[in-house]
């Protein structure tokens, strides 16, 4: 199968404005999904309400547009009733990070087995560009004309300790890292999440004059380096790129299988 047998023609062309990175995303998550020769039938894709959610309308796998932050929720049901199904969950700052972090942290510490793609455009881009929970201190948006008093979280560290065994970074300047990256993530047996820091140019650029998609990807560019790299040591204000959790750990539907067994035997 090709990369465009996974794609509901239909429904394009899509909304996303011109130069927002999360069609690129999309572009290496099928290439992945791809070369793993997944098929169709095998995917379910969950997502809540944003931009990054509009994935799961333009992908012809098994969909389910849920309601804002409880993608998770329903991705963690789907794949209890189904564990034998790969669930891909796409989500934004708000959907993951706000009104859906209980489930986020709960997900990583639980180690079920779903793919979570938090798309950090650091700004809410659907509703009008009001600050998110990725903006940084001193961002401008709608809600914060004056600059944003709020620290932002870093994705890694929080999905760290909240006890995903998969957690990784990358851009979507860096397509081909993304499909490597994305790839391992759907493989890996547990909880796994890739942000992947997405260019919002109409709201995050424009209130930031940080300039069009193109200035933003240069961005990514310039300002990332992969983990572990002597850049960093240089210049400690780079951004780390890569895989930084990788471990195996009992994964939650396989313990919960276990239990049932155990119930029926007792029986």
């Amino acid at each position: 199968m090709s990369t465009g047998d996974y794609i509901r023609k239909r429904f394009f062309p899509h909304i996303w404005c011109k130069g927002c990175g999360h069609g690129t995303v999309l572009n290496s998550l099928l290439r992945g999904i791809e070369e793993l020769k997944l098929s169709k039938n095998d995917i379910v894709m969950v997502s809540g309400i944003g931009c990054s959610s509009r994935v799961s309308g333009y992908v012809d796998f098994h969909t389910m547009h849920t309601i804002h932050g409880r993608a998770l929720a329903f991705a963690s049901g789907i794949k209890m009733s189904r564990p034998e199904l790969k669930v891909i969950v796409p989500m934004g700052d708000g959907d993951a990070l706000a009104i859906g972090g209980n489930h986020l942290i709960h997900a990583a510490r639980r180690n079920i087995d779903l793919t979570a793609i938090i798309m950090n455009n650091r700004i809410y881009g659907m509703t009008g560009g009001q600050f998110s929970p990725l903006s940084g201190f001193g961002d401008i948006a709608t809600t914060a004309p004056y600059g944003s008093i709020d620290h932002d979280f870093d994705i890694v560290e929080l999905a760290t300790a909240a006890g995903a065994t998969f957690v990784a970074r990358t851009t979507s300047y860096h397509v081909h890292e993304s499909t490597k990256i994305l790839k391992q993530a759907i493989e890996h047996k547990g909880f796994s999440l890739v942000e992947v820091m997405s260019q919002c140019p109409t709201h995050y650029g424009r209130k930031n004059r940080l300039g069009d998609a193109i200035n933003m990807m240069e961005y990514f560019k310039k300002n990332t380096t992969p983990s572990g790299s002597k850049a960093k040591e240089k210049n400690p204000d780079l951004i780390e790129r890569g895989i930084f959790v990788q471990k195996e750990m009992p994964e939650y539907c396989s313990a919960y299988e276990k239990i049932i067994k155990a119930a029926m035997q007792e029986k």
